[in-house]
């Protein structure tokens, strides 16, 4: 870690300020969830401010730019294996293997990023910092009219702006996670991309932002939709980014995936995507399920009919076994498996995200897998979940 103090002392002193710094990828997630540093000024007083991410909790402490270096490496050393710091001339991402070999990627801003950089306010109490800048037209926003070509975000759009940075944070979260591919390109496929605003930020973050190979293929039984979409990826420029009408449940287009998305695939078109990445042993999916139906027309209990007997309670529960049946089997398959919340698109209540992180030491092969404690719930419950049903067959 010596050498990255010593880098993050030299900037601060050759007084190049650092805007910004997040360390995440946190290898114990119940300690810490996440570290974000920014500048701020008091009484003209240079400070920086760290906000650390506790469970629902978020705890600041400011810092005099000294004691920046120690805290950073520190964090590193002790709670997260990633860190990117971005300064007024450079950008530098380090990452932290399992065996604890550190890799340092840092690379020199062009002069019309630093000119930006001196419009940036460091006031105490700004405004919330997105990934995506608010204030500078990102071509894919502007394109799909998310932001002016001033830059600004459109007002009726600024839920969409919210939404697209939170996935992005997601994704943020496991880049640690995704192979670093000298000679192929990371493989994504977006199972029901839809309009794909969220499968262009996935691409510009990838690759834009963070100069990874990438090839990604949204899909979609839209015919008109995907024409549109490849129409406008064409148009940016977008060489590794490709729109395909298909299925979800008959598509095998691919003999490795390193990169699942499902978003609002619909019932158990959900499971028939889940199946396809467990078989793939790909190393992460997202994955935000929508209208759970199944379970909802199969649960039943005469434990629990004071509760079933009533429809809407009966709706949410049967959503929620749906995704809790569907985490505990990505786990017995092979997967770190978290579920989160996640703002939904369309503006409805915060919806559910299922982020699965592939084990090194679990690879996939055909056959049951499933944990006794979950025969027993569906017994108990009398359900038969597709995406089990899948992975057996497989």
């Amino acid at each position: 870690m010596d050498n990255l103090r010593q880098r993050l002392t030299d900037y601060i002193n050759n007084k190049e300020r650092i805007l910004c710094a997040t360390a995440s990828n946190p290898r114990n997630r119940e300690k810490i969830q996440k570290l974000r540093i920014r500048p701020v000024l008091k009484k003209e007083e240079l400070l920086y401010q760290a906000e650390r991410f506790v469970g629902t909790k978020a705890y600041h402490q400011n810092l005099t730019p000294d004691a920046l270096p120690d805290l950073l490496v520190a964090s590193l050393t002790e709670d997260f294996k990633q860190l990117e710091v971005e300064t007024e001339r450079h950008k530098l991402t380090v990452l932290v293997s399992k065996k604890g070999k550190q890799t340092i990627k840092e690379r020199q801003k062009t002069p019309e990023e630093q000119t930006k950089n001196q419009q940036k306010d460091f006031s105490h109490n700004k405004q919330k910092q997105y990934i995506l800048p608010q204030n500078e037209p990102v071509p894919f926003l502007v394109a799909l009219g998310v932001q002016s070509p001033e830059g600004n975000v459109i007002k009726a759009k600024y839920d969409k702006f919210r939404q697209i940075n939170r996935y992005l944070e997601f994704v943020q979260d496991i880049l640690s996670y995704l192979p670093q591919k000298d000679n192929q390109p990371l493989k994504i496929i977006d199972f029901g991309c839809g309009k794909s605003y969220l499968t262009f930020a996935l691409y510009y973050y990838l690759k834009v932002m963070h100069q990874y190979s990438v090839r990604i293929v949204g899909l979609d039984l839209k015919e008109d939709v995907i024409i549109h979409c490849q129409a406008l990826a064409d148009n940016l420029g977008y060489e590794g980014l490709k729109f395909q009408v298909g299925d979800i449940g008959s598509y095998e287009n691919a003999e490795t995936v390193d990169m699942v998305v499902t978003l609002h695939a619909c019932d158990t078109a959900t499971d028939y995507a889940l199946a396809r990445a467990i078989k793939w042993n790909a190393r992460v999916i997202l994955s935000v399920p929508c209208c759970q139906h199944e379970l909802n027309g199969q649960i039943s209990s005469d434990v629990l009919r004071p509760l079933l007997k009533y429809g809407l309670i009966k709706e949410r529960m049967a959503a929620l076994i749906t995704d809790a049946v569907r985490a505990e089997l990505l786990e017995k398959y092979g997967y770190d498996t978290q579920i989160l919340e996640f703002i939904d698109m369309e503006h409805t209540p915060k919806n559910i995200l299922i982020r699965a992180v592939k084990k090194d030491h679990i690879k996939y092969h055909a056959g049951s897998k499933t944990q006794q404690s979950l025969i027993a719930l569906e017994t108990f419950l009398q359900i038969h979940p597709t995406l089990q049903t899948l992975l057996e067959e497989q």
